[in-house]
């Protein structure tokens, strides 16, 4: 978990891969402790202990611009860890932009569209096999016709490969980007790594008085968080929806064209494993036309599911619905079986943990209060994830549980209050705006997505004839 940054510069002056000059980073303010010296953040949590050089680099306010090879490594080092995040000073012009829409019988949707785009970029529309073919009457765009439906992401790749520019934006036809959108993402391609850049997915509609509607513009699935990061698989961010992203084009890897749902998630995953970095940026947003009936929006979730069992073919424990320690996994057991021998089990797995987090932060100054932040974060994320899973993944064996065992019912009907309360009031606490609905049609229409959701991760699992989408990563 120690890591000592700041060391004598290792790169090669000839690697195509590095940060140019000019390009800054920022210290996330959360992973301070006490000051810039010592660092605890990342995905997975590590200790970065700043050299006096790598502080004499470091502004005040933990800001580092890029200036010779020995800024360069430290900015990588930081960025690679996630203990800080980019702010490009610069970046491609939009002008280097081709947008490309893939669509299926929503010419409606495409007029709003291309209406938001800027006067005379370029922009490519693919009729995924229309009834009624989509027209489109606007300096540089173009429409270019499938014979047949192929899907979203046959569509892309065939828009993509159309495009002689050296970036591509994928918008759905459903989606109206913010004017400045592409403007504020672009900087992030200064960076040679990074591949894709994605904005946050807002609602169309803000003021409505639907229940559905203010669901979903506060926890919609396209909805990604009001936090910056990397885009790494089991992190908080773990991919990015293809609704609206931009693609360095000769680092695209291209739409897997068998996944008619997932893809994008496919799409980024196979992206990180290259090595290429994916990132997300809140600062953009594009907004998109949710979808206002209980019907239609469960219907999707259902469908969302049904990908689970193609990512985990492709993907191996990455799909997994539940990643844990064992011990972790071993105290979050034993603290819902409510006894005290269940207690005292808990009690020691957690001791044990925090004994061997605090040996690893060594020298760390207040040390056992940072051990203890983190351990209570821990077994928060083990008592949420594992409510989720109870509730979402599994709730047809949950449901079956209940069926038999009273006590077993109880238990349930506690978590699914408990799990939903939190997360209402956690997110309540991160956005920068009150919650969209109160906690009680929270509730409701949280614990159907859930079963949406959960009943199509089983549809398709069975349709796959695999199971392991369903199958837990317990880690040693």
């Amino acid at each position: 978990m120690t890591t000592v940054a700041g060391s004598e510069p290792d790169v090669d002056a000839t690697d195509t891969t590095e940060l140019p000059d000019g390009f800054q980073v920022q210290i996330d303010s959360a992973c301070i402790r006490g000051d810039l010296r010592y660092l605890v953040g990342g995905s997975p949590t590590r200790l970065l202990r700043m050299s006096d050089r790598a502080l004499g680099m470091t502004s005040a306010d933990g800001r580092i611009e890029v200036c010779d090879a020995a800024t360069r490594q430290l900015a990588r080092t930081l960025l690679a860890s996630g203990i800080a995040n980019p702010r490009p000073m610069f970046g491609p012009s939009s002008d280097q932009v081709t947008v490309v829409i893939p669509v299926r019988g929503n010419q409606s949707g495409v007029d709003r569209l291309i209406a938001a785009l800027p006067v005379g970029a370029p922009a490519i529309i693919v009729d995924d096999g229309s009834q009624v073919p989509i027209t489109a009457d606007r300096a540089g765009t173009t429409v270019l016709r499938l014979p047949e439906n192929r899907g979203p992401a046959a569509a892309r790749n065939a828009g993509a490969a159309a495009a002689t520019t050296d970036f591509v934006a994928f918008v759905d036809s459903d989606v109206v980007p913010s004017a400045d959108w592409l403007t504020m993402l672009m900087g992030h391609f200064s960076d040679p790594l990074v591949a894709i850049v994605a904005p946050r997915i807002v609602g169309l509609r803000r003021n409505t008085r639907s229940p559905i509607e203010r669901y979903e513009n506060g926890y919609s699935s396209l909805d990604m968080g009001p936090h910056e990061g990397a885009v790494i698989p089991g992190t908080r961010v773990p991919y990015v929806p293809s609704a609206a992203m931009i693609v360095r084009r000769n680092a695209f890897a291209g739409f897997d064209e068998s996944l008619r749902v997932a893809e994008d998630v496919d799409l980024c995953w196979r992206t990180h494993r290259s090595g290429q970095l994916v990132r997300y940026d809140p600062v953009a947003t594009v907004a998109h036309d949710h979808r206002t009936t209980l019907r239609a929006v469960l219907d999707r979730r259902r469908f969302y599911g049904t990908g689970a069992a193609s990512l985990a073919q492709r993907h191996d424990d990455l799909a997994a619905p539940v990643v844990m320690r064992i011990p972790l996994a071993l105290a979050v057991v034993a603290l819902l079986s409510r006894t005290r021998i269940g207690l005292t089990i808990a009690v020691f797995c957690i001791a044990q943990m925090s004994w061997r987090l605090r040996r690893r932060l060594g020298e760390l100054p207040s040390g056992e209060l940072v051990t203890a932040e983190m351990m209570s974060k821990a077994i928060g994320f083990g008592l949420l994830q594992t409510a989720g899973a109870v509730c979402r993944h599994y709730w047809p064996v949950t449901v079956a549980g209940a069926l038999i065992s009273s006590r077993f019912r109880l238990l349930v009907l506690q978590i699914a209050v408990a799990e939903s309360l939190t997360l209402w009031i956690r997110s309540a606490l991160v956005e920068d705006h009150a919650p969209t609905v109160g906690p009680l049609t929270y509730f409701v229409l949280h614990r159907l997505d859930d079963l949406a959701y959960g009943a199509g991760l089983w549809q398709g699992a069975a349709r796959a004839g695999d199971f392991s989408a369903l199958r837990p990563q317990l880690i040693p």
